[in-house]
């Protein structure tokens, strides 16, 4: 085992102790609901099922992808505390994800589901700073993958992600 995997292992250890006894169980309860032979353990399928269960929409690659990260003793298969740990992990995103989509609707006050210049240039008053339509209209270009003159909430999570504000 690598220094680099012990440190993240700790790292989502003191992240599951953050957790409030009602998430706590809430996973518990995805974990054994799908853990249906009983066997202490749940494979790829079940896993799946488990984490739509909790919300989230994961990709096959996704779930292959976890059972490789989080599989200690190579079994193929998630065990209890394996999968707090990941469950630990994954709810994290989403409330970070949460936030930056909460900022999102800030900027987007005009509920189009898009930041326009005219959102940025509101945003730039408010705060106090005195930015150049040239400049965000340069932010925009940045984040704008679509090339329409406006950033999305996908392309907002992506330059935060980028950026690593989230």
């Amino acid at each position: 085992m690598s220094a680099k995997r012990g440190q993240k292992d700790t790292k989502n250890i003191d992240k599951v102790a953050e957790l409030t006894a009602e998430q706590k169980q809430e996973i518990r309860e995805a974990f054994d609901l799908f853990d249906t032979d009983g066997s202490g353990s749940i494979d790829k399928n079940e896993l799946k099922v488990a984490m739509r269960a909790l919300g989230f929409e994961p990709k096959k690659e996704e779930i292959a992808k976890m059972i490789q990260d989080i599989d200690k003793d190579n079994s193929g298969e998630i065990d209890f505390p394996e999968f707090l740990e990941m469950m630990t992990a994954k709810m994290g995103e989403r409330d970070s994800k949460t936030e930056i989509l909460k900022a999102f609707r800030l900027f987007d006050d005009d509920e189009t589901g898009y930041i326009t210049l005219e959102n940025l240039r509101r945003v730039a008053k408010e705060i106090g700073e005195n930015m150049a339509d040239k400049e965000l209209q340069e932010m925009i270009e940045e984040a704008d993958r679509t090339n329409d003159g406006k950033i999305s909430e996908d392309e907002f999570l992506r330059i935060m992600k980028k950026t690593s504000l989230y």
